[in-house]
């Protein structure tokens, strides 16, 4: 029995609770440890030059590749009073800046944190959760999108006064990774977590929460748009220039892991987010994909305040209790949840920044050792079709993703 359990522990890449980037490899007091991963992998695409949200868009002329997808490399140090995390990441797109921050904490009162400088937003589940330890390729569509890079600047305070309670709190500048703060304004984040690791005689794990996201984004221009039910009315007038336009998201996440003694362990994550995201309008320069992204720098042009909803669900499985699980995950991403596709390209102000996307995924993993993972794995991307040139059908941009990952 206990060899049973060695086995499931050290071949699973179970649920890992605890593995969040905004932490240092141990709270254990150490002085300078050096953690990370390497992910490199092969990749082929249904055609030439799409936008991916599977490692980036492909060049102009290809519809395969190798990359470097993450090359993370993590310095922690760790005292009774304080704690410091630096990760850079480095690929062939060069060398960045991942994770600079400073921890505070009393040694009587550890259930409170103040964490100060460059670290995740935290928002729900996935967005903290370390892409080392994920089972899927990439994050969903929807958080790729609305929080891009998933970083932001700023200071947090955490607060656990139980095991299985934690609170976060943040304020950022809302620009996020790569940017400084191009105005004032400061955005608020806050989530609650709930974390059972042992239930049901040590089988079951669960976990569930929730979040809220409350920013802005500057309007430069005297005219944006708001929805009228179907397509987009435009607001002008002298004062919108330099407007705080309403960034504001809410969402809710659940995890669930059975570990059986026969079938291995079997896991279920879901999350769901909606609210309102300014973005501008599709145009040649700016795909339908990233129309609604959120900005690094001042957007230039008009902003569009659309109302979206996103979610994912992924679903893991051991195969039998060995080295092997089979992947199968599916998420949404309508960024305009207003207006009917049918109706985009013909309602007023409308454009393929507001089509509704959805990834089905699925494939396997194969553990070589607790070090080394191979992952095999593709996504079937789907559009809804519209009214607009090159979107009226199915585009072809599904994408097979071969990975080789290496965590120390």
């Amino acid at each position: 029995m206990k060899k049973a359990y060695f086995l499931l522990i050290l071949f699973i890449p179970a649920i890992s609770f605890s593995q969040s980037n905004n932490a240092p490899s141990s709270y254990d007091p150490h002085d300078i440890k050096i953690t990370g991963y390497l992910q490199t992998q092969f990749q082929q695409a249904q055609s030439s030059g799409i936008s991916s949200f599977s490692g980036g868009d492909f060049a102009e002329n290809s519809d395969n590749r190798f990359i470097i997808r993450r090359g993370r490399l993590k310095i922690d140090r760790v005292d009774k009073y304080s704690s410091i995390v630096f990760q850079i990441d480095a690929t062939q797109n060069g060398i960045n800046l991942m994770d600079a921050f400073i921890q505070l904490q009393q040694p009587d009162h550890n259930e409170l944190r103040l964490t100060a400088g460059l670290f995740n937003r935290p928002f729900g589940y996935s967005i903290v959760y370390s892409s080392g330890y994920r089972d899927f390729p990439e994050r969903a569509r929807v958080f790729q999108t609305i929080m891009p890079r998933e970083r932001d600047i700023g200071a947090m305070l955490s607060y656990q006064p139980l095991k299985f309670l934690t609170a976060d709190l943040a304020v950022v500048n809302g620009s996020g990774l790569y940017a400084r703060d191009y105005d004032s304004k400061k955005d608020i984040i806050g989530s609650l977590t709930f974390k059972f690791d042992s239930l049901a005689n040590r089988k079951l794990q669960l976990g569930f929460g929730a979040s809220f996201y409350k920013g802005s984004v500057r309007n430069d221009t005297e005219s944006f748009y708001t929805s009228d039910g179907s397509g987009f009315i435009k607001n002008t007038s002298p004062l919108n220039a330099g407007a705080n336009l309403k960034r504001n998201y809410f969402g809710g996440n659940i995890q669930i892991q059975y570990n059986s003694r026969h079938w291995g362990a079997t896991t279920l994550k879901a999350e769901f987010v909606s609210g309102t995201q300014p973005g501008v309008a599709a145009s040649p320069s700016i795909t339908g994909p990233v129309a609604s992204q959120s900005f690094t720098t001042q957007p230039a042009t008009d902003l569009y305040l659309r109302n979206f909803t996103g979610y994912y669900l992924l679903f893991t499985q051991q195969v039998a209790k060995t080295k092997f699980n089979a992947l199968v995950g599916y998420d949404v991403y309508d960024p305009n949840n207003k207006v009917k596709e049918s109706q985009i390209g013909v309602a007023a102000n409308t454009s393929a920044g507001d089509i509704k996307f959805s990834t089905l995924g699925y494939g396997l993993t194969y553990l070589v050792n607790p070090r080394v993972k191979l992952t095999a794995y593709n996504e079937r991307v789907i559009n809804a079709p519209a009214q607009l040139d090159n979107y009226r059908n199915d585009i072809r941009d599904d994408v097979f993703t071969l990975r080789l990952q290496y965590r120390w």
